[in-house]
């Protein structure tokens, strides 16, 4: 009897538990309903985009490329005969610069002006020869008439004509041999060929040089070179070729440490294309560049900035505007997404120029400064205008 009660008890009060439980939970959701829900006129917010305003406009191609200054030509020096360097000229030093024929060094004289003196000997016998000679073809052609015969003698040689033929033969290589004892003993007096900067020197004083031993190392100072290779893009950006080979087409230079800057121009372009890079040359020209207030040094690492003719049809743009895929995304009027692939024609600074689709192209257009991967075509967005032109 006693447990019976104690189960109608504990039924009793889980009841009742139940019961309060159903009246709580009414009385939330009463309360819930109570509050104001979602009204159909809210705006659904989309992520906000920073976008800059473009319009096409004309602009000069800047190109940059890099090179190390050379010479106009690098001689080495050889010696043209063999013999011993009695002098050498002051001037002739590591570092100094020389004047086209100024001599700066000699070779033992002795041997040559001895090898002069015996070419003229022999041109002098050699034309005494050629005397005698005619003088016995005139002696026998007078014999021949006064004995009274006629017509020509069996042999050329009754007049003497083939000795006469060796002797003058013998005056001309006298002669010769006489200018090139000549051209020996000048070559004793070592000079420079054109106006040059001492690099290396390779002898002194008591040396003993053969012919093609070298003398020096020289760099002539009247033109530095530097050779750039360029991209195609980068090509595209300048005139023709027959412009940039013609017209001294300005160029600036700057040295890549130093900052120090001077003013070139295009020499001349190169007619390859490089099988290992597929980038095409041009060389560019900078007269004496030692003579300037701030020299140009020969082996210098420069930076070369060529400023091309108007290009029209470009759109400017910050360098952030290019995504990692090689696009340009932009916002089209009904705030969604749109993009196109597209190479810089060039860029400059911090910014890239570049020709946007003809279909677009005719009037302004929001274009994304900061793209993300995963923006999608047709995706709606909220532009929020920046000023990159400040």
């Amino acid at each position: 009897m006693i447990r019976r009660i104690s189960q109608i008890v504990v039924f009793l009060f889980a009841l009742g538990l139940l019961v309060g439980l159903v009246f709580y939970i009414q009385g939330a959701i009463k309360a819930q309903a109570g509050l104001p829900g979602p009204e159909k006129g809210d705006v659904v917010r989309h992520p906000e985009v920073s976008v800059t305003s473009v319009s096409v406009g004309s602009y000069n191609a800047h190109i940059t490329g890099y090179g190390s200054v050379s010479p106009h030509f690098e001689l080495t020096l050889t010696a043209r005969v063999a013999g011993q360097v009695t002098i050498l000229s002051n001037s002739f030093e590591t570092g100094k610069r020389v004047k086209k024929g100024e001599v700066i060094g000699r070779l033992d004289m002795t041997e040559y002006k001895d090898a002069l003196a015996q070419a003229q000997k022999d041109l002098s016998d050699a034309k005494l020869s050629l005397l005698e000679e005619e003088r016995e073809a005139l002696q026998a052609k007078a014999e021949w008439i006064s004995s009274g015969l006629t017509g020509e003698p069996a042999s050329k040689l009754v007049f003497h004509e083939p000795q006469v033929a060796a002797a003058k033969a013998a005056v001309t290589a006298a002669k010769a041999a006489v200018e090139t004892a000549k051209a020996d003993l000048s070559y004793t007096r070592i000079t420079v060929p054109f106006d040059v900067l001492v690099v290396e020197r390779s002898v002194a004083p008591g040396s003993y040089v053969q012919a093609g031993s070298t003398i020096a190392t020289l760099y002539s100072t009247d033109r530095a070179e530097i050779t750039v290779s360029l991209s195609a893009t980068q090509w595209s950006g300048l005139p023709d070729m027959a412009t940039l080979n013609t017209s001294k087409w300005p160029v600036s230079l700057a040295h890549a440490q130093t900052g120090r800057q001077w003013t070139g121009y295009i020499l001349r372009t190169s007619r390859q294309v490089d099988e290992t890079s597929r980038q095409q040359n041009v060389i560019v020209a900078l007269d004496h560049p030692l003579d300037s207030d701030t020299p140009l040094l020969f082996g210098a690492f420069v930076i070369v900035n060529i400023q091309g003719p108007p290009m029209s049809g470009l759109w400017e743009l910050p360098g952030s505007a290019f995504s990692q895929k090689g696009e340009i995304w932009y916002v089209k009027a009904d705030n969604t997404l749109a993009s196109f692939t597209t190479e810089p024609v060039f860029s400059h600074g911090e910014s890239i120029y570049v020709v946007p689709p003809k279909d677009i192209a005719g009037s302004a257009q929001k274009v994304l400064i900061h793209p993300l991967n995963h923006y999608l075509d047709d995706m709606t967005v909220t532009p929020v205008e920046e000023n990159t032109h400040e």
